[in-house]
């Protein structure tokens, strides 16, 4: 029984799967949180979405795909920002507009030439294949950013809650505007082997939506959205080696699952202090 429960531990592509899905984790972890506050969701979702054809452009160039996936992630963002500013409509509509275009562009190039990439595996990821390359490079990625992301989230915090305050503080808000949409990028393209563009937004979102429900102080925000990434991550991969699953979408199952047992629980210490004043008035 036991070699049985242990056995993922001890091959080496599961082995390579468990250290990818802690590294990544931290930083989509902490950048939900930010994300959450600011609702930034769509804008996530635009730029997972954005950086399939710059993958392919960089595939036909010859170039590590790395470069192409964030050159198209910050054009997307850039886009959007000066699309929303210089026009009427809203910029929920122009990151509709954008990323779907985007994508489809990128669904185009790829079918029209001949890789040898597996389009599922750039859609959604291919964890149980990733290789010590694939490692460093996202160990990379995700030290960089979660450093800068620990370094400076006070200033984040409070350009999310009040631009205004920010720019009046002294804050450079442009620098922390684009600076996150860079971190973004480079956290899309951290997690494109593991979960890859489709599911990256699972990542991205619901651990800061989670630790938004049940704690309130940002801080311990950050610390609870990274314990419940790396937790689900860690057994969303060990329970699709028993269930016979792809680890990706196992992974955003769990993550949900826990979004809606964090909702209830909520909604429960609700009611249960209205209950609680109302006895006192009473």
């Amino acid at each position: 029984m036991m070699d049985t429960l242990t056995l993922p531990f001890l091959l080496p592509f599961m082995q390579n799967a468990f250290f990818m899905a802690a590294l990544v984790s931290v930083p989509a972890a902490l950048l939900s949180c930010f994300l959450v506050l600011k609702g930034w969701a769509l804008m996530g979702d635009a730029v997972s979405h954005a950086v399939l054809p710059g993958i392919v452009l960089a595939y036909i160039a010859g170039i590590p795909l790395i470069v192409g996936a964030f050159a198209a992630g910050m054009t997307c963002a850039l886009a959007t920002g000066f699309l929303a500013d210089n026009s009427r409509v809203k910029q929920d509509t122009v990151m509709g507009v954008v990323f779907s275009g985007m994508f489809g562009v990128g669904i185009v190039l790829y079918v029209s030439i001949d890789t040898g990439m597996h389009l599922d595996h750039v859609l959604f990821g291919n964890m149980l294949g990733v290789g010590p390359g694939d490692l460093w490079l996202s160990g990379r990625i995700s030290a960089l950013v979660a450093g800068v992301l620990v370094l400076k989230w006070r200033d984040w915090l409070l350009h999310s809650f009040d631009p205004a305050q920010a720019q009046a503080s002294g804050l450079h808000v442009n620098a922390l505007h684009y600076g996150m949409l860079a971190l973004l990028s480079l956290t899309i393209v951290a997690t494109l082997s593991s979960v890859g563009l489709i599911l990256a937004i699972g990542l991205l979102i619901a651990p800061g939506a989670i630790a938004f429900l049940l704690v309130r102080s940002f801080g311990r925000m950050l610390v609870v959205a990274v314990a419940v990434c790396m937790a689900s991550m860690l057994a969303g991969t060990y329970a699709s080696f028993y269930i016979d699953s792809a680890p990706a979408p196992t992974i955003v199952l769990i993550l949900s699952a826990l979004f809606v047992l964090a909702f209830l629980r909520r909604q429960a210490e609700t009611r249960r202090a209205s209950r609680q004043r109302m006895a006192r008035a009473g």
